[in-house]
């Protein structure tokens, strides 16, 4: 039997080695360390705990538990320690998240006592790129602007709802979700082709570090799909974050989402990892 370390929760004085761990790998780790260098390790403000494992000094794997849980660099023993205290916390945890091994683990562990997800991804391949699209991009995609928060958010709730499978809507009536949208917008992290005040294409930039950035939300009406838009307006976005936020950019998608993975390669990223998700 596996012989296991407790895990701990850190703090702002484990900053340093925290993101030193998380920079060890930009791409699969860019949504955990891009909250913590936004708003560092206090809980009240990271939205969760940071979990460690290994001494001060000799930090050896994380698991981030918010409103996603997200093992980082995670190996058995780590795994084990983590799952030990996501037992006696209770779930609080809307899904689990991250490197395919780790979170297969983590839920073996936890699913006797958290009982059925509502879904399993058990293969989503993370793909990146470092470069412009040889395929033309369209002019017509930019940033969103604040006044179209009310044109935007349905199209924002559709993709949610479509690859997630429920609502956003549902718990809070919305308010969270919303919030987030207008964050995006806000900040300058929303792009979108909005014709006549329709959405054809959006796409948002929702981890950004000086490593990498991660696209999330890439969504097409689904009257106007098979046209090329979402080529077309994923390489303009993939132009814009290369300027603006940073040298590598990435995404996951499921196995099963052939069109998608289609898209991506065409417009020219790259497998580099795979990602498994636990949805609650």
């Amino acid at each position: 039997m596996l012989r296991t370390s407790a895990s701990r929760v850190l703090d702002d004085n484990d900053r340093d080695e925290v993101l030193a761990l998380l920079d060890s790998d930009p791409v699969a780790n860019v949504f955990v360390a891009s909250r913590v260098r936004a708003v560092g390790l206090n809980p009240a403000r990271l939205g969760g705990q940071m979990w460690g494992f290994g001494p001060r000094g000799g930090l050896v794997s994380l698991c981030y538990a918010g409103a996603n849980m997200v093992p980082v660099n995670a190996g058995p023993e780590a795994v084990h320690a983590f799952a030990d205290r996501a037992r006696r916390q209770g779930r609080r945890c809307s899904s689990i998240v991250g490197p395919v091994e780790a979170v297969s683990l983590l839920w073996e562990r936890l699913e006797p006592h958290w009982g059925r997800a509502r879904a399993i991804r058990r293969a989503q391949p993370v793909m990146a790129t470092t470069s412009k699209s040889a395929v033309a991009a369209d002019p017509l995609v930019r940033r969103v602007r604040p006044e179209e928060f009310d044109i935007l958010l349905p199209a924002c709730v559709a993709m949610f709802t479509e690859e997630v499978g429920v609502s956003p809507n549902l718990g809070d009536g919305g308010a969270l979700y919303r919030a987030r949208v207008a964050e995006l917008i806000r900040i300058g992290r929303s792009y979108a082709r909005i014709d006549d005040g329709r959405v054809v294409f959006k796409a948002e930039v929702g981890a950004v570090t000086p490593q990498a950035c991660q696209i999330q939300g890439v969504w097409v009406d689904p009257e106007l799909r098979g046209r090329g838009h979402a080529v077309a307006g994923m390489a303009a976005v993939v132009e814009a974050t290369l300027g603006c936020f940073a040298p590598v950019v990435t995404l996951y998608v499921n196995d099963f989402n052939a069109s998608a993975r289609a898209v991506y390669r065409k417009v020219g990223f790259h497998e580099v990892d795979t990602f498994m998700s636990v949805l609650f």
